[in-house]
């Protein structure tokens, strides 16, 4: 579970979270593709023994979980912050809408 903030007045605002964690998204999100692309050969392996090639695709595959882990968690600030600001929104049109009355 992520500890989201508390978007309040005396702190970081929505559309900052918003967009910052935007773009950490974005960066994960190339990472990701980079270590998918990036080489990791069985030929490079097999001079270590039989053994060594499985360990480097284990490696491989953790680190994408840890990646997709940090993924999970930017999302979920990003996620926050924008139904932060959606209901911003949400309470300025209503707030309009009763000044208009």
């Amino acid at each position: 579970m992520t500890t989201l903030p508390t978007i309040h007045i005396n702190g970081t605002g929505a559309e900052t979270l918003r967009a910052e964690y935007q773009a950490l998204s974005k960066a994960l999100q190339a990472a990701e593709a980079r270590l998918l692309a990036a080489t990791c050969n069985h030929r490079d392996f097999y001079p270590q023994g039989p053994s060594a090639y499985f360990f480097a695709r284990q490696e491989r595959d953790w680190m994408l979980a840890k990646l997709c882990q940090i993924m999970d968690y930017a999302h979920a600030w990003y996620d926050h912050a924008s139904a932060h600001c959606r209901q911003a929104i949400s309470d300025d049109l209503a707030d309009q809408e009763r000044a208009d009355v």
